[in-house]
């Protein structure tokens, strides 16, 4: 059992796609390769107190690198875009004060 604060690996938000979908009420997430779309969206809820509408997600085949002469194979990853209910949010850049 994948424990739900370790399904979500880092938010994708430095890209155009990303700040296109963002304007859509989605947002993109690196995830475990082995979790499923039930265990994304507990996890999203858990972590930012929102609603989830819907989970999709995808498998990035790992690109090939030069590692020295050779090459080295770079790990296959996951991708989930998730869907917030009508009025929710996830505010990536919200900065933390503590006094």
């Amino acid at each position: 059992m994948i424990a739900t604060e370790n399904v979500i690996r880092r938010p994708i938000f430095l890209t155009e796609k990303c700040n296109i979908l963002r304007a859509q009420n989605q947002f993109v997430f690196e995830v475990l390769r082995g979790a499923n779309k039930i265990q994304i969206r507990n996890a999203v809820q858990k972590l930012f107190g929102v609603r989830v509408e819907s989970v999709n997600t995808m498998i990035y085949r790992g690109k090939d690198r030069r590692m020295g002469r050779g090459y080295a194979k770079l790990q296959n990853w996951k991708k989930a875009i998730v869907t917030l209910a009508v009025g929710e949010n996830i505010d990536m850049f919200a900065e933390t004060l503590e006094s």
